[in-house]
């Protein structure tokens, strides 16, 4: 087996081009599950059957591994078999009889009101660049932009006189997303004043919206380190993302109101269950300040019982 593994690992890196971690990832699951064949003296592969795979992942819950672990095991057992296959050193596999764990379904993380106003007004304005991250963060809270929408942003998408920006999304899918008068006043200021400060003297040659000190378009990663360093200022104690922002906009549509199919539309989500995320995540939020505000929202000790 020591052999077909050490195939298995050649096979990924030469001809499927797989990134060193994804090596790393498969080679140490594979070996748990090695070990575990070792452990049964198993010597072969061929005497690998369901009832031996799922004993495996019985084993994996027994020791507390959690779900999306034991999925990803699981997948590259996948597809360590389907390799086997194609090789014929096997007959046939015993995990496409064998389903993945259900995985729980997290709920987006958000921020709240006062934490989102904390972090909008973190950037020192009085800098060409404390101008441009606050048009940055004003935007991302009042669209509900991706990120990557953000940064591929360019001057003719933007009219602030409709408040309207017109976003090419997933699938290449144009859509129209609006933006509040707060985020159109910090880009018209950060578009007139700022945005020529940072070409400086060089030779204008982007027109994206969103540039960096040297002129070029924002990349995604500078946006996540502008975040970080304004969650800092505010005293945000969670990891702030641009996608957070996201989930922010639309957490705080749903809570004032909206329907959710605009705030689908708003998203560009192709399918209505990606956006019902969010409605658990506001009805989770109303039980909390249900809980913690309504003076009879918790029983009480020794109350009687009607007759």
């Amino acid at each position: 087996m020591q052999t077909v593994f050490n195939k298995y690992v050649n096979y990924l890196e030469a001809e499927r081009n797989a990134s060193p971690y994804t090596v790393r990832n498969y080679t140490t699951d594979l070996l748990d599950f090695f070990n575990f064949l070792s452990s049964k003296e198993i010597n072969s592969l061929n005497e690998v059957d369901r009832h031996v795979l799922r004993d495996f992942l019985s084993h994996l819950i027994e020791h507390g591994i959690v779900k999306a672990s034991i999925a990803r095991k699981l997948s590259a057992i996948r597809s360590f078999y389907r390799y086997l296959l194609r090789e014929e050193m096997v007959s046939a596999s015993p995990v496409e009889a064998t389903s993945s764990p259900k995985l729980d379904k997290r709920l987006p993380s958000f921020l709240s009101i006062d934490e989102m106003n904390r972090l909008l007004e973190a950037p020192d304005l009085s800098t060409p660049q404390g101008q441009r991250d606050r048009a940055l963060l004003e935007l991302l809270y009042a669209s509900g932009l991706r990120v990557s929408e953000l940064v591929k942003l360019n001057l003719e998408q933007l009219d602030l006189d409709s408040r309207e920006i017109r976003v090419m999304g997933k699938g290449s899918k144009e859509r129209m997303v609006l933006m509040g008068k707060p985020a159109v006043r910090a880009l018209s200021t950060y578009l007139r004043q700022s945005r020529p400060k940072l070409f400086g003297t060089r030779i204008r040659m982007t027109n994206a919206v969103f540039i960096n000190r040297y002129g070029e378009r924002l990349a995604k990663r500078r946006v996540q380190r502008i975040l970080g360093k304004y969650a800092g200022i505010a005293g945000i104690g969670k990891r702030v993302h641009p996608h957070m922002l996201r989930h922010t906009f639309a957490t705080h549509l749903l809570d004032g109101g909206a329907d959710l199919r605009v705030v689908q539309e708003l998203l560009g989500h192709a399918n209505l269950s990606s956006t019902q995320i969010y409605t658990h995540v506001s009805q989770s939020q109303a039980r909390k300040v249900y809980l913690s505000a309504h003076p009879l929202a918790k029983e009480k000790d020794n109350e009687p019982e009607d007759n």
